[in-house]
């Protein structure tokens, strides 16, 4: 599989977002950030919008799902258009029942844990899971610097991927920029948003290939 990296459109033009999709060309995935007001203290978008982003792109969604009631709502990304579909374990009442589900509807089945949420408790879960991911700062808003503190967690969740055989990626979101993605790699993640850093470039394309490289470098080294 090796190093996907997956730009987050949260800090994109809103007033172009199909323009901004393709200045992303060469990304892995398009990480779209769902926020309802409530889980988190920020409003993004709906399934709509999604559906008519992945009409616009060749790229494949990463929808991140920052809902109360992800048991209810995350099929909704899946039928709009999403290849990927992450939910935080925090806000599912069942979340082996929904990641099988969305599996069962053609998306890869994602879990996000917030940087105070530890992972041993969910140890026996990777094997339902396509992704994992790890976030590195409070959710809710881009530009965040970068919580170091949740490197030993990246670290323990990559020990208990090998520890069970599973082949689920480890995703990585906050903060992530070329300071910070060695890091990440070197504690054992392979698959990173990042939006700031990605869109604040003058060439966001050409930052999507820095960070890769950069990353590539880490695993090399």
């Amino acid at each position: 599989m090796g190093i996907q990296i997956t730009p987050s459109i949260l800090n994109a033009d809103f007033a172009d977002l199909g323009a901004e999709v393709a200045r992303i060309g060469s990304a892995d995935w398009v990480h779209v950030d769902v926020m309802d007001n409530h889980f988190v203290p920020n409003l993004t978008f709906g399934p709509a919008m999604v559906e008519a982003l992945a009409r616009a792109t060749d790229v494949p969604l990463d929808a991140h799902l920052m809902i109360e009631d992800a048991d209810r709502n995350a099929l909704a990304y899946v039928e709009a258009g999403c290849g990927s579909v992450t939910f935080h374990v925090e806000a599912a009442a069942a979340p082996v029942r929904l990641a099988r589900e969305i599996r069962a509807h053609g998306a890869r089945a994602s879990m996000a844990l917030k940087p105070a949420t530890p992972i041993e408790p969910y140890e026996d879960l990777l094997s339902e899971l396509d992704m994992l991911l790890i976030m590195t700062v409070e959710p809710g808003f881009g530009g965040q610097k970068f919580l170091d503190l949740c490197l030993p967690k990246i670290r323990r969740a990559r020990q208990l991927m090998d520890k069970h055989g599973v082949e689920t990626w480890l995703q990585v979101d906050g903060g992530v920029s070329l300071d910070t993605i060695e890091r990440c790699v070197e504690a054992g993640a392979d698959v990173f948003v990042a939006g700031s850093a990605v869109y604040s470039a003058d060439d966001p394309d050409r930052m999507v290939a820095e960070l890769r490289a950069a990353a590539e470098a880490a695993v090399s080294a």
